[in-house]
């Protein structure tokens, strides 16, 4: 007997899975355009968000905007560093003025007079 109810549990399953396969086979073209859009949702997802996505793709511009502007003014402060080592090189009163200033070297008969430092606590 329970080979009988087996077949018989057998045979419902098998007539609902039958069912199951005709419905879907009815609406495959409905169940395909939901997966397409599925499918399209994600990728777009990807797309904007993803690790090499369009957000990626802006930061990125950001940091290079951010880099060639800074080595714009790296390459502009060069210049003038360059500029004041030719000096130093080549014009004895830019060395004498380099060391008067930084080393507080005077000529015979000259006073340097430091003032104090202007403090904002009065």
């Amino acid at each position: 007997m329970a080979t009988s109810s087996n077949r018989k549990s057998h045979g419902k399953w098998m007539t609902r899975l039958s069912r199951l396969g005709e419905h879907l086979y009815g609406n495959r073209r409905r169940i395909a355009t939901v997966a397409v859009a599925v499918l399209a949702v994600l990728l777009g997802y990807h797309v904007v968000f993803g690790r090499d996505g369009l957000t990626a793709f802006r930061n990125k511009q950001h940091d290079l905007r951010d880099l060639r502007t800074e080595t714009s003014n790296l390459q502009r402060e060069n210049g003038e560093l360059q500029g004041h080592v030719d000096r130093l090189a080549n014009d004895p009163n830019a060395i004498e003025h380099q060391a008067r200033e930084d080393l507080h070297y005077t000529r015979p008969g000259e006073v340097i007079v430091t003032l104090p430092a202007n403090d904002s606590k009065h």
